[in-house]
């Protein structure tokens, strides 16, 4: 049998291509140049995707600033002092704020798929963050003739337009980014805000026909970001019920990392409806050591005996390099790792 396996979308940037950002920040290079590197990095990526035999592949979010923040870049109704998310080593990540209406996309995802698609020769998936992670960027006291319904509107019809013209333009499917699920029991062990967020995802997946759901996914983690996360330490149990009530067709569950992988696998048996197909992690991105195709074989194998193996699939955890500037993993170190989830997960197939 065969079982699907998938990247989660970023790939770390190579230190040329890290390079040629800053010296356009810089005003060393102009914007052509800039556009130049990025095409080698997208390119570069999606040939060693294929040649390892990926049977999809993404452009490695060479040309996003960050996986969060790609459609507001160029927007001028923001100010930088928005939300902080903590990592567990200290660091942050601080969202902008958004100090006018209405809410609208600077930039659509379809644009780099329509650049990958130029290289690839197998299927292209496209990721696009969840519009509940958008939905922190209005302050929590208001904007003046801008209400938060109004910006709510907004925001669904946007993120609705983002999946809409990457399917349209042929993905073979879209991942919404949903990192924030698990970071909102962090902040509200009530569950009132991953609640909020269930219901606010729910309204833009409900646009959707059933066929077209089974191409949307949604992926989950506790953020992966200078080889720490943000909300690690939240049970896995308080997430999961409420990630499976969202009305996707593909659900992307950051495994590799857990401490206790079968009492996770019990839990989404569990919670995921019928028709929900499971993509688990058997790589851990933030984990310098590189796993083994035996050790990704007996993951998928653990996974199967408690999803079966007729709605399983693999996957990374996560992206290796979701914010740009990202440097803690290698590249090489990424495509190892991707060779060995390949690999892995066949091995799993011959045995199954």
């Amino acid at each position: 049998m065969m079982i699907p396996t998938e990247p989660i979308g970023s790939i770390p940037r190579s230190p040329e291509l890290l390079a040629a950002v800053a010296d356009h920040a810089a005003g060393r290079i102009g914007a052509d140049e800039l556009g130049t590197r990025y095409d080698e990095a997208v390119r570069d990526t999606i040939t060693r995707l294929v040649a390892l035999g990926s049977p999809v592949v993404t452009d490695g979010e060479q040309r996003k600033p960050s996986f969060a923040t790609y459609p507001l870049a160029g927007l001028t109704n923001l100010a930088p002092d928005g939300v902080v998310i903590p990592f567990a080593d200290g660091h942050t990540r601080q969202l902008p704020r958004l100090t006018e209406g209405p809410f609208r996309y600077a930039v659509r995802s379809v644009e780099y798929l329509r650049g990958a698609q130029r290289y690839a020769t197998v299927p292209v998936k496209q990721a696009v963050i969840a519009p509940s992670a958008l939905s922190l960027l209005y302050p929590a006291d208001g904007i003046a003739g801008y209400d938060r319904e109004a910006f709510l509107d907004d925001l669904v019809n946007e993120a609705e337009a983002d999946i809409r013209t990457a399917l349209d333009a042929g993905a073979d499917s879209v991942q919404l980014d949903f990192t924030e699920g698990r970071l909102s029991v962090k902040l509200d062990p009530s569950k009132g805000l991953l609640e909020s967020f269930v219901a606010l995802n729910n309204r833009v997946l409900d646009r959707f026909t059933d066929a077209q759901r089974a191409r949307i996914g949604v992926h989950t983690c506790p953020g992966g970001d200078r080889d720490s996360t943000h909300s690690l330490d939240v049970d896995y149990a308080e997430l999961l019920p409420g990630l499976f009530a969202l009305n996707a067709g593909r659900f992307y569950v950051q495994l590799a990392s857990e401490p206790d992988p079968k009492r996770v696998l019990a839990t989404i048996a569990a919670h995921a409806r019928p028709g929900q197909r499971v993509f688990v992690g058997v790589t851990d991105p933030i984990d310098p050591r590189v796993e083994t195709p035996a050790q990704v074989r007996d993951r998928v194998l653990l996974a199967a005996e408690h999803l079966g193996p007729q709605r399983l699939g693999t996957c990374d955890d996560c992206g290796f390099a979701p914010f740009g500037d990202d440097v803690s993993t290698s590249r090489e170190t990424a495509f190892a790792k991707v060779r060995a989830r390949i690999e892995g997960t066949a091995l799993a197939a011959e045995r199954l």
